[in-house]
């Protein structure tokens, strides 16, 4: 490396810098595995790691203002078994965040069929308790697809 260095001092008036930068690239190209690079669809996002695939899920859906107490204080002391059923249905790092009339979700989905995970989450008796609660606090997008509740988000950008 010193080597190559002095060999584009002298011969192509490289700098320092422009060295740092040339090596920096060649680390980064040459330790790139494609297939850990992300996949890009309008809702979700992949990567694997150590032979798991991660899903990033973001998502939008209103809220109306008279229910904001209610929909904090529901999400301030959720159900136990809600909580469960979100982790045995393979998602993790899940969080809503709210702002101006609109909640945003995001979540990491672990599991190797997202459809069943989610039919079999819709399809247990306290989530569907639980979603009695939290429903009537929500006002879909006009533009979601159809089927969604909470309207897919696509990722425009990712940094681990």
């Amino acid at each position: 490396m010193i080597l190559l260095y002095i060999e584009m001092k002298i011969y192509r008036n490289f700098s320092l810098f422009n060295f740092i930068i040339l090596i920096g690239i060649l680390i980064i190209t040459s330790c790139s595995d494609p297939k850990k690079d992300r996949l890009h669809d309008e809702h979700k996002s992949q990567i694997s790691s150590s032979n798991q695939t991660i899903q990033r899920y973001g998502s939008v859906i209103k809220l109306r203002p008279e229910k904001l107490t209610e929909y904090k204080n529901l999400h301030a002391n959720p159900w136990p078994e809600i909580n469960q059923v979100i982790s045995e249905s393979n998602i993790r790092n899940y969080s809503i965040y709210y702002k101006d009339g609109y909640l945003f979700s995001y979540f990491e989905y672990i599991g190797n069929n997202f459809e069943a995970d989610m039919a079999k989450m819709a399809a247990d008796s306290l989530t569907k308790e639980w979603w009695k609660l939290t429903d009537p606090c929500q006002v879909p997008l006009e533009t979601r697809k159809e089927g969604e509740w909470w309207a897919s988000m696509e990722e425009v950008y990712h940094l681990d």
